[in-house]
């Protein structure tokens, strides 16, 4: 809900597609190493390549990452020296039905995005406490402090991305 939010309140200056990641088949380096990648991974790999920037937005599950998320950051980071993250702006937003909002999961993402090259955003910070009572059924944001809020981080997001540009490469 809160991605498809996101992408309500986001200014036009942005062009939000969701990637899931729930079809990716759990990474295996060897397929890799045989040549056999799933054609899964390629498609992926080659969605988030063509992106100009990724903004992730997550689910804490256990102060971390769901494992579906860690799989698609491994997924697109491979072959090795062939990252899809390489160099793109990128930015986190975590929510939780509890009050600290999915502080773990954002700083785990922050410490994967440092190995990537993934230049993050500092501020401003997501982390969306109580995310159960912010969103109505459709999705939208019931909460006028958050909605605002959001609307400020998503120009924030375009801000930096016009700054920092893409500085990928295929190394």
């Amino acid at each position: 809900m809160a991605a498809k939010a996101l992408a309500a309140l986001a200014s036009p200056r942005l062009q939000l597609e969701i990637v899931e990641i729930g079809q990716l088949a759990l990474y295996n380096q060897d397929d890799d190493d045989n040549g056999t990648p799933r054609p899964e991974w390629i498609a992926f790999r080659e969605r988030v390549k063509a992106a100009d920037a990724v903004l992730f937005v997550t689910p804490e599950y256990n102060r971390s990452v769901p494992g579906v998320l860690k799989n698609a950051i491994d997924v697109g980071s491979r072959p090795y020296g062939q990252s899809a993250w390489n160099g793109k702006p990128g930015a986190v937003i975590s929510v939780s039905p509890g009050a600290i909002g999915g502080f773990g999961a954002n700083q785990h993402l922050r410490q994967s995005f440092v190995f990537l090259n993934v230049p993050t955003m500092q501020q401003p910070e997501a982390y969306i406490g109580g995310a159960a009572n912010l969103f109505d059924k459709e999705g939208n944001v019931t909460n006028e402090g958050t909605r605002e809020f959001l609307k400020t981080f998503m120009e924030a997001f375009a801000a930096w991305i016009e700054k920092v540009g893409f500085a990928g490469t295929d190394t």
